[in-house]
């Protein structure tokens, strides 16, 4: 006898929530401050993982490489899989193997095995984050009650980076093993409430999967993501060796290759992972730019931040992240108001101040300070950079799908959330690839300027961001669909 799934909504009336709607959106929120804050656990721990198991910054850095080429390589071979399995099988399986990867991360003795996991996590996060959001979009009734739900699942996740922070410095002060398992028996416990509460999509108003074709495009995810990997390990092979060696040149070749690869995949096959046809909108083409430059010169900038505080200042974990938090912190608490701010003042001027204030801290950093020079140098920039995310962040993501229409969107959404994590990818491998090199030419004591070329290539970064949101201002303006108040 087949078990079935009630949607929670069933017997709840218009903008009524019964006990099984708090209890799924405690599943789903509770999920996805879980993904959130991966990233920020690890950027503390990442001195002590690279002490811990002798791991140079080349090396250490793919604990963070490694969740971002997981999230972003897969993202669309997961909505793949989510439309042809079913969102409640393949949400409740991802829980599972989230689970398993931080246990395992927990006990890695070798860094192969420790990044394998990471990989894991950032797959599973791909199903699960965007899941999320769907399965909030049909169990809860339209109008009031579904903006709240969306409202309070989006606090949850802006809020999991400075909880990663946090718990990650808090954590690592005993062992950055504990600040990479913790997430376990939370993730079990909601698996345990989400095989009651997450609802079938034939108990909602949801269609059911697409049963006209199964084709997963296996081979297209796969070359895609060996791609993004021998890519990362070519620009780390870079300080070492240097272009012309075989174990740098080889590997970047190879991820040429690998691209190409892809390319003609996508192109052959008969549904492929990839659509360009939202590309042709140039609103997402600006967004997607503008919150890579964004998301790519953050991490960078915290990955730099990290090594100065911890490896050359000799700051302990927990004083790390509290010095970071005012960079994670605003766009958590001004999340709710972000809708109301792009609404009164339209997405292209957000964008663009916010991308004027990160860049104008980013210059900051280049600056010369040593020793490190918290409210006169850090706390600005990091203010700053806090500022950039609060105006802009949300804007980016409202005005990516605003000039596509609706059969589009879905395809447009996974195009500029790829986006967004492959420059996590790039950025944060380039960024310890100059970190090393300068290490190699003048040694870890030369406090002063070893972070200054990665400090140089995030200004960069952030200055793209800058002259990509300055062009939009010229162009003439569209609406961007309004968000509901809560």
């Amino acid at each position: 006898m087949t078990q079935t799934h009630p949607s929670p909504a069933a017997d709840t009336g218009p903008g009524q929530w019964n006990p099984r709607l708090w209890g799924l959106l405690l599943v789903l929120a509770g999920n996805m401050l879980i993904d959130a804050l991966e990233v920020s656990v690890a950027v503390v721990a990442l001195p002590s993982i690279a002490t811990d198991l002798s791991l140079p910054l080349t090396d250490v850095q793919w604990v963070m490489t490694g969740f971002a080429v997981g999230f972003g390589a897969l993202l669309l071979f997961g909505a793949r899989m989510v439309s042809l399995l079913g969102r409640r099988r393949v949400y409740l399986a991802a829980l599972l193997g989230f689970a398993a990867a931080s246990v395992l991360s927990a006990f890695a003795q070798e860094p192969g095995l420790l990044i394998a996991t990471r990989l894991v996590k950032g797959f599973c996060a791909a199903l699960t984050a965007p899941t999320g959001l769907a399965i909030i979009s049909t169990a809860f009734p339209q109008g009031r009650a579904r903006s709240r739900a969306v409202s309070v699942y989006t606090l949850f996740g802006a809020g999991g980076f400075t909880a990663g922070l946090l718990l990650s410095g808090w954590l690592t002060e005993h062992t950055w093993r504990l600040a990479l398992a913790f997430p376990a028996p939370i993730v079990l416990l909601l698996f345990a409430l989400g095989l009651r509460l997450i609802p079938n999509e034939n108990s909602t108003t949801a269609g059911t999967p697409p049963t006209g074709h199964r084709s997963y495009d296996i081979a297209g995810a796969l070359t895609f993501t060996l791609a993004l990997l021998t890519l990362v390990y070519g620009i780390t092979a870079l300080p070492e060796h240097g272009l012309g060696h075989p174990l740098a040149a080889g590997p970047l070749a190879a991820a040429v290759l690998l691209l190409g690869l892809f390319t003609l995949i996508e192109r052959t096959v008969s549904h492929p992972l990839v659509s360009l046809r939202p590309l042709r909108s140039g609103a997402l083409v600006r967004s997607a730019l503008g919150a890579a430059c964004l998301n790519g010169s953050y991490l960078g900038m915290l990955f730099v931040l990290t090594y100065q505080m911890q490896t050359v200042a000799g700051w302990s974990p927990l004083k790390t992240a509290l010095a970071l938090v005012p960079a994670a912190a605003p766009p958590a608490i001004a999340a709710l108001a972000s809708g109301r701010l792009v609404a009164r003042f339209g997405a292209p001027r957000l964008i663009a101040a916010g991308a004027a204030c990160a860049f104008t801290g980013y210059l900051l950093q280049l600056r010369p300070s040593w020793p490190l020079d918290y409210p006169g140098r850090l706390l600005p920039t990091l203010l700053l950079v806090g500022a950039g995310f609060v105006l802009s962040f949300a804007a980016l993501n409202m005005q990516a799908t605003s000039q596509l229409p609706p059969a589009e969107r879905g395809a447009g959404s996974g195009l500029y959330q790829t986006a967004v994590q492959l420059a996590a990818v790039v950025a944060v491998a380039l960024v310890a690839a100059l970190l090393a090199g300068a290490e190699h030419a003048a040694g870890p004591a030369a406090a002063t300027s070893a972070g200054r070329p990665a400090l140089t290539l995030v200004a960069v970064l952030g200055g793209l961001g800058l002259l990509t949101a300055l062009t939009a201002l010229a162009r003439p303006t569209t609406p961007t669909p309004s968000v509901p108040r809560t």
